[in-house]
């Protein structure tokens, strides 16, 4: 059994504090306001992809960074790239000397160039770390590399409902298999998750981006789901552009991607009439992830030198959508027609 901590308790903080602790683990959450009043409680809720409802009060909750200083052997980051900061230091205080970061967001991490080697070895990446606080508060020797590819929802507070998807692949930063990194892959395991230990983590990031700094932002911008933006021709050749600027970059970074562009495109049109986190984000009027998914990727194909015209156009219009939402306090979404 490890102490797990989990910062936030949202739709992928709470499916996996869920799992874990339903296995036996020693979880607490890190939360604020009406998640925080209700895991303390009723526990948390987990209701499972077939519809049958979980619940366990072997959970704790707190706001109380301080008073637990020190005790945790995992402590997971399960929230959006752009809301790290501001718990970085925090988050900090509860590592156990030995204990380990598990960073859970999308996009390109702080941490990318940290013994990645060759000329940008050692590089910030702004888009993730732009004031260098996560860095200076998080240190990269203690972070195992994680890409989330379940979805879930956070139905209301302390209730979580799961919608597809197992995998949690792992990794050292250097590729190695320590006992660290195969600790956290067994904990996960053994909430029920795939979470195989790769050799090279940086590939498996960048094909979930591959998607998602695609997809979201044309989502968001055009309020489409992912089969609408895959069946609809221009929109499709939109994308294919995009993936092919992305892919470009991620090239001159020594990535290569496991399957095909078409094929990835495909497997977003499977998945239907879903809306990408950042559509959601923008209907709820909340600040939508821009930053680690798009402008990362802008960011790197300028230390690469890589034209991507596609996705410096595409960056720009969300960009002011977000500023436009920012300055009006307004929402964005279809309202039908009375």
């Amino acid at each position: 059994m490890q102490k797990i901590a989990i910062i936030g308790a949202g739709a992928i903080g709470g499916l996996v504090g869920a799992r874990l602790a339903l296995a036996g683990e020693d979880v607490t959450f890190f939360v604020r306001g009406a998640n925080l009043e209700a895991i303390r409680a009723n526990g948390i809720e987990l209701i499972d992809a077939e519809g049958v409802s979980h619940s366990t009060k072997q959970v704790q909750a707190s706001d109380d960074y301080a008073g637990q200083a020190g005790q945790f052997d995992m402590v997971i980051l399960a929230m959006k790239a752009h809301q790290v900061e501001a718990v970085a230091a925090k988050a900090a205080a509860l590592l156990s000397p030995t204990g380990v970061i598990v960073p859970m967001q999308n996009g390109i991490p702080y941490w990318y160039f940290h013994k990645h080697g060759g000329a940008l070895a050692g590089t910030v990446v702004r888009s993730a770390d732009p004031s260098g606080t996560v860095l200076a508060n998080l240190p990269s020797d203690r972070v195992i590399g994680c890409v989330v590819y379940p979805a879930s929802e956070l139905v209301r507070p302390g209730v979580i409902q799961h919608i597809e998807g197992e995998r949690f692949p792992v990794g050292e930063l250097d590729g190695t298999t320590s006992e660290r990194v195969q600790a956290v892959s067994n904990a996960l395991a053994r909430g029920g998750f795939k979470a195989p230990v790769l050799d090279d983590i940086r590939a498996e990031i960048w094909l979930k981006l591959w998607g998602n700094l695609t997809f979201n932002p044309i989502s968001c911008l055009t309020q489409s789901t992912l089969v609408d933006i895959c069946q609809y021709g221009p929109s499709r050749e939109l994308a294919a552009a995009m993936m092919t600027e992305a892919q470009a970059v991620a090239t001159k970074l020594g990535i290569t991607f496991r399957v095909s562009l078409e094929k990835r495109i495909a497997g977003a049109e499977k998945v239907g009439k879903h809306k990408t986190s950042m559509l959601q984000d923008v209907e709820a009027g909340r600040a939508p992830e821009i930053d680690a998914l798009v402008g990362s990727v802008v960011e790197l194909a300028r230390l690469t030198e890589t034209p991507t015209p596609h996705i410096d156009t595409v960056y720009a219009l969300v960009k002011l959508l977000e500023k436009t939402m920012g300055e009006e306090k307004a929402r964005l979404s279809l309202q039908p027609l009375t």
